[in-house]
């Protein structure tokens, strides 16, 4: 017997090949689209009284199914965005946690407020947003969001502030907290209507010396970061990928410089005094991955930092790849590389 009241109308045995951006087959033994937050409090809440693993799905574009999941797949299908506030400096914006990321971004770009410029062009939803605290462009979402609406179990609805989210470079409190324990629903930003262009990233600087551009509005940098994006990062509607599948890694400066005195040329970036991140794209490209193909997954042949998936393969397959990309890593530098994506299944 189903554990769901027949009023939700609970799909079982449901394909996901469609709901991730690498397009691996897998399949849910339970699956709800939620369109409004209460029957997605509502399903969850059946799901967790059933003793049933809950996985809260978004736009599937940060996903490694590495086996099927033997739970429900609780697919957040909410939209709405609207102004909550504003003053003639600064406006409040709350997007419902199913809204389309770069739908999001360009609607915000479109009215020229500033803050989520750089963010152009990330796949998935805002209510996955502070999950990873996605970054791009020498932007993070914790330097615009006020705040997260989200249930968590025992507690109900909550409103969490930036300050209780517990941001920090790809983390958030919410990836400390058991899968199927918390929902997100909605999240604030603070956005500025006049907003001075953060072109602090490198790649976006010199986009516009060469375009002769020494202040660029908001939609120019939006602009800016989709052209940057496309000429380097494949997209998932042509090649199966869930974008950057590696953090870059944050080392002691000990190690940093033993390394930099082995290899002069590596590229970095200053954390702190203590701390160096270093790209995670050139440490795989050292250890020759880099455009190389194992049957139907391999790694991508012009950014080192994204897994693909040609079509026919298994997560298990990928899963593979990517571990033994790692154990390379480890055995050539000492650093162990962590997944930016969500692996499920892969033990």
């Amino acid at each position: 017997m189903k554990p769901f009241s027949s009023h939700w109308q609970v799909a079982e045995n449901v394909s996901l090949k469609a709901w991730n951006t690498l397009g691996l087959e897998a399949v849910a033994r339970y699956y709800y689209a939620a369109t409004t937050e209460a029957a997605a409090m509502a399903v969850m809440k059946e799901a967790r009284a059933a003793g049933l693993p809950v996985l809260v799905l978004g736009g599937g574009s940060n996903l490694l199914f590495a086996a099927d999941w033997e739970g429900l797949v609780l697919h957040m299908r909410t939209g709405g965005r609207r102004v909550v506030a504003e003053t003639e400096d600064e406006v409040l914006i709350e997007a419902a946690a199913g809204e389309n990321w770069h739908a999001l971004v360009m609607w915000t770009v479109a009215q020229g407020w500033g803050g989520i410029e750089n963010l152009a062009l990330i796949p998935g939803t805002a209510g996955a947003a502070p999950i990873q605290n996605i970054g791009a462009y020498g932007v993070e979402l914790k330097d615009v969001l006020d705040e997260v609406r989200v249930w968590i179990a025992g507690k109900g609805g909550v409103p969490l502030k930036n300050e209780d989210c517990a941001f920090d470079y790809r983390d958030s409190i919410f990836k400390q907290m058991p899968r199927g324990d918390f929902l997100v629903l909605a999240i604030r930003l603070r956005l500025k209507k006049q907003a001075a262009p953060n072109l602090s990233y490198y790649a976006l600087k010199q986009y516009f010396e060469e375009k002769g551009i020494a202040s660029p509005s908001v939609a120019e940098v939006a602009q800016a970061v989709i052209d940057i994006r496309r000429s380097k990062l494949p997209d998932p509607a042509q090649i199966g990928n869930a974008g950057s599948f590696f953090k870059n890694p944050v080392v002691e400066r000990a190690l940093f410089e033993r390394l930099r005195a082995q290899y002069p040329s590596m590229p970095f970036f200053e954390v702190n005094e203590r701390q160096v991140k270093i790209p995670a794209a050139w440490l795989i490209e050292q250890c020759g991955w880099k455009g190389k193909r194992r049957g139907a997954v391999g790694v991508h042949e012009r950014q080192a930092l994204v897994l693909v998936h040609y079509g026919g393969g298994t997560g298990a397959e990928l899963w593979q790849l990517a571990k033994d990309i790692q154990k390379d890593v480890a055995a050539r530098f000492g650093i162990c590389l962590q997944p930016e994506v969500n692996v499920l299944g892969g033990g």
